[in-house]
């Protein structure tokens, strides 16, 4: 084990496997792939083991999986108590449907959304390259948590968002001290401003999939998930899909479990189903289109801020995922989702407006037949319901 990089081997292209140095600050893959950290998982599986594991504190979060994040040092480490939130179980969402249901709540973690796992491990990974300003576009909640995280390094951070984002991040950002450039456009018109100022300032491009270890924060979504079903795999993971790093983070999470033999040899990987707004949903008809590539979405329009992503980077390396995994993909549109919001508060859950499309989504499936009775099902929700003040609920 490297006293700095930890287990971290090397950087691989998604695309066509080219290997890269981690010791340097990579981006993508001369083909334009995006690059995936991989591990000695052979030195992981002799140094750490389930029950090791479970002798740790949930204090720790996500870091409690460091042998599978790509530094060693504590000192190294980033943290405002990320990560280590709970699985609920829905038995009355269960009993209506046939299913065992149970819903991740990322609402817990600190701003509020899932966006701090990747902007823990993320922010400090660019911190341990030597990387100055870090740039990044966003929806709004990964340029919350990046801009708190910085604070918390005391690294610079730089990002852009759509002027109409929620005004909440927009507010955090600025608290945090961060610089903040808004844009009259979509994330991908923020994207094109960040991009300038990589090339015109040298800043670290922290862009969804521009780097490789926001992907490793998200990924421990899938570790926690397994971890807290005693070590199993559900059958299926909704997960609300905009820029699509926690997609490929579960994706990654399990193959790496897989690998290790940490995971019930009975039980096949979970089928992951990316739900994306009806407004804004690239990923949905490349999937139903049979495609290998995402196309931009014109016009993206939806009160989930977080699904709006018209040109998602991954799409391509989505749409293998989900074809891998044998799952699906489909779409919610507003007045649904904002009913789906409601509904859920009033058991008990005030979710973010993405988590809230993930209900109409699972009755489809199971209306569809796609889903056995008894299935256990995982449904992802990346935020609180705080965070968007401005979407009311429908009755």
């Amino acid at each position: 084990m490297d006293p700095k990089h930890g287990y971290l081997t090397h950087l691989e292209c998604a695309d066509c496997a080219t290997a890269y140095d981690a010791t340097v600050e990579q981006h993508r893959c001369t083909c334009g792939g995006i690059l995936l950290a991989r591990y000695d998982l052979a030195a992981v599986a002799a140094a750490v083991t389930p029950a090791l594991l479970a002798a740790r504190p949930w204090s720790a979060g996500l870091w409690r999986y460091a042998e599978l994040l790509p530094m060693a040092d504590p000192a190294d480490r980033v943290t405002l108590g990320e990560g280590a939130t709970p699985l609920l179980p829905l038995p009355w969402l269960g009993a209506e449907l046939g299913l065992d249901v149970w819903l991740k709540d990322e609402g817990l973690n600190p701003t509020g959304t899932f966006k701090a796992r990747g902007a823990a491990v993320g922010v400090a990974r660019a911190r341990l390259l030597g990387a100055g300003t870090l740039a990044l576009p966003t929806a709004g909640n990964a340029g919350a948590a990046w801009a708190a995280y910085g604070a918390r390094a005391g690294v610079p951070v730089v990002v852009a968002m759509p002027r109409d984002a929620p005004p909440l991040t927009q507010h955090e950002v600025r608290l945090y001290g961060a610089r903040l450039h808004l844009v009259d456009g979509l994330i991908s018109d923020a994207g094109a401003w960040v991009a300038e100022g990589v090339q015109r300032e040298g800043w670290y491009d922290a862009s969804t999939f521009k780097e490789p270890y926001r992907l490793e924060g998200k990924k421990t979504l899938g570790l926690e998930i397994a971890e807290q079903l005693g070590w199993t795999a559900p059958d299926w993971i909704l997960y609300p899909t905009g820029g699509g790093v926690g997609l490929v983070g579960l994706w990654k999470a399990f193959n790496e479990l897989r690998a290790l033999g940490w995971l019930a040899p009975d039980r096949p990987l979970p089928r992951l189903v990316a739900v994306q707004a009806a407004g804004c949903a690239p990923v949905v008809r490349g999937w139903e289109a049979g495609a290998t590539a995402t196309e931009f979405w014109q016009g993206a329009a939806t009160v989930a801020a977080g699904l709006r992503v018209p040109g998602p980077l991954a799409g391509g390396l989505m749409l293998r995922i989900l074809r891998e995994t044998g799952g699906t993909a489909l779409a919610v549109d507003d007045p649904t989702l904002r009913r789906a919001l409601g509904e859920l508060a009033r058991h008990g859950l005030w979710l973010c407006p993405e988590g809230a499309a993930l209900l109409p989504a699972l009755r489809r499936l199971r209306a569809s037949g796609r889903l056995a009775a008894g299935a256990r099902v995982v449904l992802l929700n990346t935020g609180a319901g705080l965070v968007y003040p401005e979407v009311e609920p429908l009755a």
